[in-house]
């Protein structure tokens, strides 16, 4: 029997091997490979590498096909985008709005706070402008009603009697306006406001006239004074202490008290009568006596001043004869003492010479004697009166002294500004 040729070895009858099809030659030849070849000319058989599996696994699978509509799709995106976008130019539009409506408003705050100031300066009759804020928000809403929640009016370098105030500031509220628009505020009236003043310790140096004085807070109530005074050409060391009350309803009163003036180590000068007060020698300077032959002569050498430093005129006389005896009598403590307490003014009555051989000049003695109390404590006053307000009320109270300064709290009813 003629036996069938078989191209493929696994189709001979009895040789048919029991290892199924590979799948993968099967797919191969779906994929159309040229003459039943496989993909690159592998020979039936070989076996194919994991990557050749894969490549032809992608090849042979189906394409899958999505049914739904791509034009609906799209068209939804369209339309979502075209909503935000529509939203987005609504905001910038609102937001422009809203700054338009904020600056116009803004700039008629601007107008009538500088219209305020302009009042209050003329009225007043002050120096400068004061910075006027007014509150609440919106203001046209405020000024169609004709009234603020509040204003703050901060004034510089008031005028107060002898000295200027640093700042005075005050805030009212519930201010009303006499209006007939924008253009047209004719004034206002204040029915309450609080504030505060402050006298500045460095504008007090300028103020009195002594830039070299300094002023500093002390705590409480009290001021300490210090510096230099310049009194008949010599620069003199200044002490003084004040102590700060409220005078009346708008003013502020200081008492100076012990008030001194150096003149070096050899005297100090207290203003009074009191047996303290007046012109002594410092303790260096009485001490020194007993060494300086030529002042001890000088005071032994007038009688009254011989007895007043306790010498009776014979031991005078010898001590003048005799520089060993001068010696011993100007070195005790007692004569030392005493000389600490004659008042020099007083000697010089008696004998004008003996202040210049001690080295004070008559000018300084005369500058000296016009310094009275009274003359002294003014020229170191701190005091000051707010002026009186064509309208209204306004009172001091609570008054600090602080660091830099002396802050005073203030508040004021019925008052009024304008026509």
């Amino acid at each position: 029997m003629h036996t069938p040729r078989h191209s493929d070895p696994h189709d001979v009858p009895g040789n048919r091997s029991t290892a199924p099809r590979d799948p993968y030659e099967e797919l191969g030849s779906l994929a159309g490979a040229p003459g039943g070849e496989f993909p690159g000319g592998e020979e039936p058989g070989h076996r194919w590498s994991g990557r050749s599996r894969r490549v032809v696994r992608r090849a042979a699978r189906p394409e899958r096909h999505d049914t739904r509509s791509v034009e609906p799709r799209e068209g939804r995106r369209w339309w979502r985008l075209s909503g935000l976008s529509r939203a987005a130019k609504t905001v910038v539009a609102l937001a422009v709005l809203t700054a338009f409506v904020a600056l116009a408003d803004r700039w008629a705050v601007l107008y009538a706070e500088g219209k305020a100031a302009d009042t209050i300066k003329n009225q007043l009759d002050l120096a400068a402008a004061p910075e006027v804020e007014i509150g609440g928000f919106p203001f046209v809403d405020q000024l169609a009603e004709k009234k603020f929640d509040s204003v703050r009016v901060t004034v510089p370098d008031v005028p107060a009697d002898r000295v200027s105030l640093q700042k005075v500031s005050a805030t009212a509220h519930d201010v009303r306006l006499d209006a007939d628009g924008l253009t047209s505020v004719h004034g206002a009236h204040i029915p309450e406001l609080e504030g505060d003043v402050l006298l500045s310790f460095d504008d007090l140096s300028r103020e009195l006239g002594s830039s070299q004085i300094t002023f500093r807070g002390e705590g409480g109530d009290k001021v300490r004074a210090g510096g230099t005074l310049p009194v008949a050409g010599q620069d003199l060391r200044v002490h003084a202490e004040a102590t700060v009350r409220q005078q009346a309803e708008r003013g502020i009163a200081t008492d100076i008290g012990n008030m001194r003036l150096d003149i070096g180590d050899l005297a100090t000068y207290r203003p009074g009568t009191r047996p303290s007060e007046g012109l002594h020698l410092t303790r260096k300077a009485s001490a020194d006596l007993a060494e300086e032959d030529g002042e001890a002569k000088a005071l032994l050498s007038v009688p009254s001043i011989a007895q007043r430093l306790g010498v009776p005129e014979g031991v005078a006389r010898e001590g003048l004869g005799d520089d060993g005896k001068l010696a011993g009598l100007t070195g005790s403590p007692h004569f030392a003492r005493e000389a600490r307490n004659l008042d020099l003014i007083d000697l010089a009555q008696d004998d004008p010479q003996v202040l210049s051989a001690l080295g004070i000049s008559p000018d300084l003695l005369d500058a000296l004697t016009g310094l009275t109390r009274p003359v002294l404590a003014d020229k170191l006053s701190l005091a000051f009166q707010l002026p009186e307000p064509p309208h209204g009320d306004i009172r001091l109270r609570d008054v600090r002294v602080e660091k830099d300064g002396i802050r005073v709290r203030l508040s004021g009813s019925g008052l009024s500004v304008g026509g």
